[in-house]
């Protein structure tokens, strides 16, 4: 047998081993202090306000409004309003409160082709503080069904 096969360990045999300390903090939060410190925390958060959003941009009461009276227009075949139809391509409202509507219809044979993009002008005319609208009828991108919102397309049960 090789020397390293014959070396013996030494066994110390004790009695009892002394307990290692336990750890303590000294200066920890008590739950109380805790809960009041995420108070403050909360209500610092709470209490900051909301960058503002201008009038004529998405968020802004005067844009809000819009598309508001943009839902309220039903197509006469499919029954879904014309913004969640996907047939509002833009709003845009400028400082002086005009608002250009880009939009299309689903198909340039639709039947309502002459009277809707008036009755769009109207409503939209129609919002408190919108000075004047106007309404860009295009074709270009032709409308097609994956421009409905889902709650369009839940509605109209393609979902």
């Amino acid at each position: 047998m090789s020397e390293e096969a014959n070396k013996r360990f030494e066994v110390e045999e004790v009695a009892a081993a002394a307990t290692p300390p336990r750890a303590r903090v000294e200066e920890a939060e008590s739950p109380t202090e805790k809960l009041e410190r995420k108070k403050d925390y909360l209500e610092g958060f709470l209490a900051r306000k909301p960058a503002t959003t201008a009038e004529t941009e998405p968020g802004g009461a005067l844009y809000d409004g819009v598309i508001e009276a943009l839902k309220d227009i039903f197509d006469p075949e499919i029954p879904v309003n014309i913004y969640d139809l996907g047939l509002i391509y833009g709003v845009e409202v400028t400082p002086d409160a005009d608002v250009a509507i880009t939009m299309t219809l689903t198909t340039p044979h639709c039947p309502v082709a002459e009277s809707m993009p008036g009755e769009v002008e109207l409503r939209a005319g129609s919002v408190p503080g919108v000075r004047s609208a106007e309404v860009n009828l295009v074709w270009d991108p032709p409308w097609d069904p994956a421009k409905m919102t889902d709650e369009a397309r839940l509605e109209l049960g393609m979902l």
